[in-house]
């Protein structure tokens, strides 16, 4: 099932909105964010670095924990009345401007 951003914000909005704690302050969040990219990291040297898991430790995806960090940033963003829709619009005309350049293309 494809969701749009506005889906996306729409249905994690539902889901906290049911509770009286609401969402946590922004920089309660941006702890949150930081320990899920710490776990993110964590998956991908499991995977691609040099330190494998142990045979103790459970086995989370790569795509659990991108999916735990889109949830809290998620968080941050609604919380801050911020449409991830124009934020993702933002940084693509930097890259398609500012950054047109900077890297190699691929010959067509």
């Amino acid at each position: 099932m494809t969701k749009s951003l506005q889906e996306i914000q729409k249905e994690v909005d539902a889901y906290i909105g049911q509770f009286k704690e609401g969402y946590f302050s922004p920089l309660a969040m941006l702890a949150r964010l930081t320990e899920e990219l710490g776990e993110l990291a964590r998956e991908v040297n499991h995977y691609y670095g040099e330190k494998p898991k142990k045979s103790s430790e459970e086995d989370k995806s790569m795509e659990q924990e991108i999916g735990d960090m889109l949830f809290v940033l998620t968080c941050l963003a609604n919380s801050l009345n911020i449409d991830l829709e124009e934020s993702h619009n933002l940084v693509m005309n930097k890259f398609k401007t500012r950054d047109k350049d900077r890297w190699t293309k691929i010959d067509e």
